[in-house]
């Protein structure tokens, strides 16, 4: 039986590895064949690179991408991605369906501090910073560098909850079953507030240049 793979090739469909020789979407429900002949060689053009997990096709890819199921026998393998002589590709998929993970959010991540944050820091504000402060204070210290890494938590949080959906477990964090442990430090990135802690004082800081727009303890 010949075995279904997955390949990803560039956004237009030209393969990632070798430039515009091959276009996948121009050629679904056909076989490409590799560039050169030969044993079969990983990481060379005497092979087509396909990987069984979507997730192990970014070896020598990255996003934004286009997804193939494609089909062949492969005559070489490592951890991440299987070489063939030839493939069949069988159809585009749509990488948002195809990777467990926030697909369009990596390919293009929010920016707080271009974001205009709340004129006015609220208790609701405040609330969610509490939220964040006990999630810091609660995981293994082994996590965070130091108190004063807290603005390197908030992107590390933010890391985390593009890929939160593939995750079962979060080390270190006690957590409901689904539940993103980190998520308070997400909800204050979407509306445009970084918060930091110099080990007195919380701050909730806005805008380009990282204004403080408050300070106290929580």
């Amino acid at each position: 039986m010949i075995e279904k793979f997955y390949k990803i090739a560039r956004p237009d469909g030209w393969d990632f590895f070798s430039g515009k020789s091959i276009n996948y979407r121009a050629n679904i429900g056909k076989t490409v064949r590799r560039l050169k002949m030969g044993n079969v060689k990983l990481c060379s053009e005497t092979a087509i690179h396909a990987s069984r997990d979507p997730n192990q096709c970014f070896i020598g890819g990255s996003i934004p991408c286009s997804v193939f199921l494609v089909s062949g026998k492969p005559y070489g393998e490592d951890s991440y991605k299987c070489g063939f002589r030839q493939l069949k590709i069988l159809e585009e998929l749509n990488p948002e369906s195809v990777f467990q993970w926030r697909y369009r959010e990596a390919c293009k991540p929010i920016h707080p501090l271009k974001i205009i944050p709340p004129k006015k820091i609220t208790e609701e504000h405040l609330k969610i910073l509490s939220q964040w402060a006990s999630v810091r204070d609660s995981v293994w210290a082994s996590v965070w560098a130091s108190v004063r890494a807290s603005v390197g938590d908030s992107v590390w949080a933010y890391i985390g909850f593009i890929f939160a959906p593939s995750v079962k477990k979060w080390r270190c964090a006690k957590h409901e079953k689904s539940v993103y442990p980190f998520q308070p430090a997400v909800d204050l990135w979407m509306i445009g507030l970084i918060p930091s802690f110099d080990g007195k004082t919380w701050r909730l800081h806005g805008y380009e240049d990282a204004k403080v727009l408050w300070e106290g303890k929580r």
